[in-house]
């Protein structure tokens, strides 16, 4: 195996970063504080190319490799964008556009793809459920055909874009009785009657990103709104797996590298005893934790990227291991990062603070540490 990146893929890789740093970095604090969505650095990660990145030029992307779209997420962190606008471009890109792109008919694609791609429209998908998280065979909402068209009824918690998005793709039962066998996937647009959202949700961490229910009441959509055929939900929602634990988690281990570039610089400027923190063997091992987890996280990361590039089936022991571990050993550097900058790791104005929040949506999100246990176990 290659552990390398091409002299391209670098330069790209490169490009992103100065890109985000003065396109987006200088307003992250101030939105993640307030709490509000970015709509102007989204936009501009759409017309630089971001969003679409891996779709085909005929449809607004740049026919680029799963390898280049992960690094181009993990360049967005290392550069220091906030949890919440990555995690808002994952739903939009991954978890909603590409289902589409996957999954749809050549309408679809035409129709809903490059609006995604240029940031024109945003996307979230809609999966999760007040009392069906994990357990995706006993989500409820209700999907009936009648004629031509179909009516959803029931709701959606926890959705990312939720209130702010244009398009969502939505899971829903159609056979009541079925479980996974009876999940099916649709696209519901925004201003469709009865559809609404509830009021975003206010989050420890991620705070840029809008979280809120989505509502379905008696809602009729075409049933040229159907992706793919009846029942085949559960593997497009499986499928999606592959890119929630690569793509989707890649800005977050290019988080940690920016924040182990604070911790450094820190670590030097700091005095205590009439030395540099740094000196002291005690910050030495947490700046040494730090650096063991970005290497492991983005060898486990890239590692999917790779399979998927090359069309190997996706082995679910592998994803689950790297979503885990992911997941749950980030926050002990995260806490590290925090405990290294002392009383100032603790304020708002220095960035740990916000990493340190935004790593505990890590184990939750994209199914709990307690499921990827249950499966790896299962497969063993």
């Amino acid at each position: 195996m290659e552990f390398s990146f091409s002299q391209e893929q670098l330069m790209f890789k490169e490009q992103v970063i100065r890109f985000a740093r003065k396109e987006i970095v200088p307003r992250c604090q101030e939105h993640d504080l307030k709490g509000e969505f970015d709509f102007q650095s989204f936009r501009r990660m759409g017309e630089f190319g971001i969003l679409g990145l891996h779709f085909p030029e005929n449809l607004g992307g740049s026919g680029a490799d799963v390898v280049t779209t992960v690094l181009a997420g993990e360049a967005l962190g290392e550069a220091g964008v906030d949890g919440g606008l990555t995690l808002a471009y994952g739903a939009h890109t991954f978890l909603c556009a590409d289902t589409i792109f996957a999954h749809g008919t050549e309408a679809q694609r035409k129709r809903y793809i490059p609006r995604l791609a240029s940031g024109e429209w945003i996307g979230c998908m809609g999966l999760t459920e007040p009392a069906a998280g994990s357990d995706v065979a006993s989500i409820t909402t209700r999907a009936e055909r009648r004629g031509s068209a179909y009516i959803l009824n029931g709701s959606k918690m926890f959705i990312t874009n939720g209130p702010i998005a244009d398009v969502s793709v939505v899971y829903a039962k159609t056979e009541k009785d079925a479980k996974h066998s009876g999940l099916s996937t649709f696209i519901v647009e925004k201003g469709t009657p009865g559809f609404s959202t509830g009021k975003s949700l206010i989050k420890m961490g991620v705070r840029s990103s809008h979280t809120s229910e989505l509502i379905f009441d008696q809602c009729e959509i075409p049933e040229e709104n159907l992706i793919g055929q009846e029942g085949a939900g559960f593997l497009m929602a499986l499928q999606t797996v592959e890119w929630d634990r690569s793509a989707l988690l890649a800005p977050f281990i290019g988080g940690m590298t920016y924040v182990l570039g604070k911790c450094l610089k820190y670590a030097k400027e700091r005095f205590q005893f009439g030395r540099p923190i740094g000196q002291f063997q005690a910050i030495k091992h947490k700046l040494a934790d730090i650096k063991i987890f970005i290497e492991a996280a983005r060898s486990l990361c890239y590692r999917i990227a790779w399979c998927k590039d090359r069309g190997r089936p996706l082995n679910h022991l592998e994803a689950a291991v790297a979503k885990l571990f992911i997941g749950d050993w980030s926050l002990g550097p995260a806490n590290d990062a925090v405990v290294l900058h002392g009383g100032y790791g603790y304020c708002h104005e220095y960035e740990v603070e916000r990493y340190f929040r935004d790593s505990r949506l890590a184990p939750i999100g994209g199914g709990t540490s307690e499921i990827q246990k249950r499966i790896i176990a299962k497969l063993l």
